[in-house]
């Protein structure tokens, strides 16, 4: 993940709600039994879905706070909402994310998934 700037790791660390996210042994167990590429098909979906749109009904509650890791990741990495993605990744609200835009954030989201386990 050479374009994954480690400072957004760093910031996370020390944001009291960010660094609060911590995947559970549930969490752990679901991801070996699905495996990491199938965690990532979901990821994918999930963004293209509830984050990719120009403009999201329910921004900044449309991510449930637990229920599955990918929604964990995202919170823990400020990839929930539009809000969170321009306020810590500088990323425009108002615009259709592009499919680059898309795919880093899902790197960004298994790379934290990857180092929770």
């Amino acid at each position: 993940m050479a374009w994954i700037d480690e400072d957004i790791f760093e910031r996370i660390k020390h944001s009291k709600f960010r660094s609060r996210f911590k995947l559970t042994d549930k969490d752990k167990k679901y991801i070996d039994d699905k495996g990491m590429d199938t965690i990532r098909t979901h990821a994918e979906d999930f963004i293209s879905k509830r984050l990719a749109p120009a403009y999201i009904e329910n921004d900044g509650k449309q991510t449930p706070m637990r229920g599955h890791p990918v929604f964990l990741a995202q919170h823990a990495t400020a990839c929930c909402c539009r809000g969170c993605l321009f306020k810590w990744h500088g990323i425009p609200e108002g615009r259709e994310l592009t499919a680059d835009e898309q795919r880093l954030i899902v790197d960004m989201i298994m790379e934290w998934i990857k180092r929770q386990r």
